[in-house]
């Protein structure tokens, strides 16, 4: 099998499978608990947070571990504008209808207890541009938090944030910003404080850390609820016993990738220019911005194409890949960002996304856009035919 669907996780780095052995194999305790083996927990814990708040630039601002990006993107959507609203702030919530779900989901959430909700705009290819964001938010007063993703999850589209956040300040100085980071990480150098936001959210697992750890990056006068109780950890943000060994797993995969960052980037970028290349080739419509792009992802459609029987075929061929958001696959419905983009339902159901990493070679790519032709014949066939998976 080879693996287009790096976007929905990453191969666990070395780095990190050494780290958390090493850690498994000494004594364990709680991070939490007062006796000397429970203290040295903690500080291992703590130099693992410190190692990521430090990669993410950080500077003073807390860093909250999490169960991974999903929970990272609602902690700072629902903890912020909850925190917020208990402090009788402006707590209104603006993101984009594109933006992952754990995203959209949250502000949902927030629209039925009451919350104003605002959608940002976007163009066809799904591109935030800061002026029109600026005078969305201007144009609500009672905005409390602003978010949007550095890299999405689909179209690979990338934002220049330090320039959208500029302009989201002049219009609101006070508006909390919120940056889903979880795709970017690993792929694009990431600065909290350089970026002059208020939260980042990433996943340790898209990097090539353990699945079931992820980190929200805060500054310090941010106000955030917990999402539920439980206990005091982590100073009531995020209750519940940490989990040092993914932390430390985390940690490892985090240097890991800063190290690697040179080569990897170079490495994805060329991969991808020469899989989109030869996809447009085979007649594929490429969405999504094509200047400012993450460089290893492929969101594409073929006319008369169901994605879903397209995804199994590749499968069944030897290569993985997705119609979407990995969180989303499985349920057979049209592209969630297609049809906000503005494409009909059934457009909406031909889109395919792939997505590599820094070890995918030429020839990976060159297997892939050999076997696709005749996939492709054959699932058109089908979709005309209307045996189409279900």
């Amino acid at each position: 099998m080879i693996d287009f669907d790096r976007n929905a996780t990453a191969p666990l780095r070395p780095e990190a499978l050494a780290a958390m052995s090493d850690a498994l194999a000494q004594p364990w305790a709680n991070p939490a608990s007062v006796h000397r083996a429970g203290q040295r927990a903690r500080a291992r814990l703590e130099q693992a947070r410190r190692g990521i708040a430090a990669a993410l630039d950080n500077g003073d601002g807390a860093l909250v571990f999490t169960s991974g990006g999903t929970e990272s993107d609602a902690l700072a959507i629902l903890g912020m504008a909850r925190g917020l609203r208990a402090a009788g702030r402006s707590c209104g919530v603006a993101c984009s209808a594109i933006e992952h779900p754990a995203v959209t989901e949250s502000v949902a959430m927030l629209r039925r207890e009451g919350f104003t909700c605002v959608a940002l705009p976007i163009d066809r290819a799904g591109r935030l541009q800061p002026d029109a964001v600026a005078a969305a938010v201007a144009a609500t007063p009672a905005l409390g938090v602003v978010s949007f993703t550095a890299a999405h999850h689909e179209l690979g589209n990338t934002v220049d944030v330090a320039a959208m956040t500029a302009a989201i300040r002049a219009a609101a100085p006070t508006v909390l910003i919120h940056v889903d980071a979880v795709q970017a990480a690993g792929k694009l150098p990431l600065s909290r404080l350089r970026w002059d936001v208020d939260a980042l959210s990433i996943s340790s697992h898209k990097l090539g850390g353990p699945v079931g750890i992820g980190a929200l990056a805060l500054a310090q006068h941010v106000p955030l609820l917990p999402l539920h109780g439980g206990g005091a950890q982590q100073r009531g943000r995020r209750p519940g016993t940490e989990p040092l060994v993914l932390a430390i797993g985390f940690d490892a995969a985090v240097q890991a990738a800063i190290v690697a960052a040179p080569r990897e980037h170079a490495a994805m970028r060329a991969s991808g220019q020469r899989l989109r290349a030869g996809l447009q080739a085979l007649g594929a419509e490429l969405v999504g911005d094509a200047e400012q792009h993450v460089g290893n992802t492929a969101l594409v459609r073929w006319p008369g194409v169901d994605g879903h029987t397209l995804v199994i075929a590749l499968d069944l061929a030897g290569f993985a890949c997705s119609t979407g958001a990995a969180c989303s696959t499985g349920v057979v419905e049209p592209s969630r960002v297609l049809r906000a983009l503005g494409y009909d339902a059934d457009a909406a159901r031909g889109a395919v996304r792939l997505s590599l990493g820094p070890d995918h070679r030429d020839e990976h790519v060159d297997a892939l856009l050999e076997a696709l032709p005749p996939i492709l014949a054959r699932v058109r066939a089908a979709t005309a035919a209307g045996q189409v998976a279900s």
